[in-house]
């Protein structure tokens, strides 16, 4: 069975770029070769105080959405990654202020290389006014993909701290929820452009998904990742972090009730100045564990496919996962088969070349009586064969797999399990389940489990979850 990328996955993050729902993938940040380089907005007075006391006055959206920009745009920032010891940027995202005293909100995957490479990376800020300067990174969130930023006092185009007393976007409060349609805006600086708004509509969080993100129907770019999103009084109601590709007006934005969280508890933090693996394993680590435990106490959805009812194959609970289906046409000739594929929406973002802590499976039953067993059995063992377990690479050592004939609920398999670890990360690993039925001779099934991104104790009960998942639908 080849392994086959679902139509919607993954999302790229928004530096410039973060996305990562199916289907999409989180919108990193604008790399070299950018775009183009782009300004930002200019300051405000008015305070979110004004803006509340005209929230409710009827306007039309244009006169609404240049209120609520002209509102915020002293506190919106470009967030540049530079070479260390270069003048030349790496990447781009956005951010915004949060605090008096210089503390910046923005996207995990926008400060991405800073946190793993301090050696070779900086942080630097531009203003809507022309003034900028040096960011130290003071912790991050990676599961929500959010980091906490401060001005470097005295490293600037002026003295002192040009972020001080600029005021701050403070957030709505939880025991407000918004409600479905409820018109929204997005800033940023989309592809090093310009810093824009866009107005868009609140449609509440993504279905079927583990950790909630708020779908948004607005045009978010590369470039706005870390931006704020805004209700009509100016309160900050989420984080710009992905979109989804070949789709219109879909992007996602982290709840900004994770954002006020992160604030509150690093606002005091010493800044990040080694390279923060141990401090990723950490976060990647209580993830995991998470995950995996939730996902083992779902039982699974025994199906038996209407074209061969001879098995019953382990099919996942959709509470945070998709599945997908297909089958052999009506005037098939050869080989007919299902087959399934379920995967989770989100993944997270590490580094550019690396996303983990997802789960996906896929199954694929085959009826080959039309072929006969010689037929088959040639097809059945090359689909078999053509499964692939990754490569030894910068991140990931070469798999290690292990091999046998095991018998579930009396049902015969031959199954492979391989793990592969993480070289930065000590004690993650991808596991990868490879099983298929050995009981017939022109009829089989053949199934798929992976688990990006756990730990070898969660890689073995997973593993034995999922063999255990495979039985016949009736004794032969």
């Amino acid at each position: 069975m080849t392994r086959r990328i679902l139509t919607l996955m993954l999302v790229w993050a928004l530096t410039a770029v973060a996305l990562l729902p199916q289907g999409a993938r989180a919108l990193e940040p604008v790399r070299p070769p950018p775009p183009v380089p782009a300004p930002i907005p200019a300051p405000i007075s008015a305070g979110v105080a004004a803006n509340e006391a005209v929230a409710d006055t009827p306007a039309t959206v244009s006169a609404t959405a240049r209120r609520v920009y002209d509102a915020s745009r002293a506190q919106l920032l470009q967030i540049r990654t530079m070479l260390k010891d270069q003048d030349s940027q790496a990447s781009v995202g956005s951010g915004f202020l949060v605090s008096d005293e210089g503390h910046v909100l923005t996207n995990y995957h926008v400060v991405s290389q800073v946190a793993l490479e301090p050696g070779r990376y900086r942080l630097r800020f531009a203003t809507t006014d022309g003034h900028e300067g040096a960011l130290e990174l003071l912790d991050f969130d990676v599961r929500r993909d959010l980091a906490l930023l401060r001005a470097v006092p005295g490293v600037s185009t002026n003295s002192g701290n040009p972020l001080k007393g600029r005021g701050l976007l403070k957030f709505r409060p939880a025991g407000r929820p918004l409600e479905k349609g409820d018109r929204i805006y997005a800033m940023g600086n989309p592809h090093d452009v310009a810093f824009a708004v866009v107005e868009g509509n609140y449609n509440g969080l993504v279905e079927r998904s583990f950790d909630g993100l708020i779908y948004y129907s607005g045009s978010i770019n590369a470039g706005m990742s870390g931006g704020p999103v805004v209700d009509e009084a100016g309160r900050v109601v989420g984080v710009n972090v992905s979109a989804m590709f070949f789709a219109q007006q879909m992007s996602f934005l982290v709840p900004a009730e994770y954002a006020a969280a992160l604030l509150e508890r690093s606002r005091n933090a010493k800044p990040i100045t080694a390279p923060a693996w141990p401090r990723l394993r950490e976060q990647l680590m209580r993830y995991q564990d998470e995950l995996s435990t939730r996902f083992l106490a779902q039982p699974w959805r025994i199906e038996a496919p209407s074209t061969n009812a001879r098995y019953q194959l382990p099919v996942p609970q959709e509470l945070f996962m998709r599945c997908w289906g297909r089958g052999s046409p009506a005037d098939a000739k050869g080989l007919e088969f299902q087959r399934s594929q379920c995967r989770m929406e989100h993944a997270l973002f590490i580094n550019g070349n690396l996303q983990t802590g997802f789960l996906s499976m896929s199954h694929e039953v085959y009826d080959g009586r039309k072929l006969g067993a010689l037929r088959f059995a040639r097809q059945y063992s090359a689909s078999f064969r053509n499964e692939q377990f990754g490569a030894e690479d910068k991140d990931h050592t070469a798999p290690f797999c292990k091999e046998d004939f095991v018998t579930r609920n009396g049902l015969p398999l031959r199954a492979v399990v391989c793990l592969r670890a993480y070289r930065k990360l000590p004690g993650l690993h991808d596991l990868s389940v490879l099983a298929v039925t050995t009981d017939a001779s022109v009829e089989g099934a053949l199934g798929r489990f992976d688990a990006n991104g756990v730990s070898f104790e969660n890689a073995m009960k997973l593993s034995k979850h999922y063999l255990e998942g495979f039985a016949w639908t009736h004794q032969p």
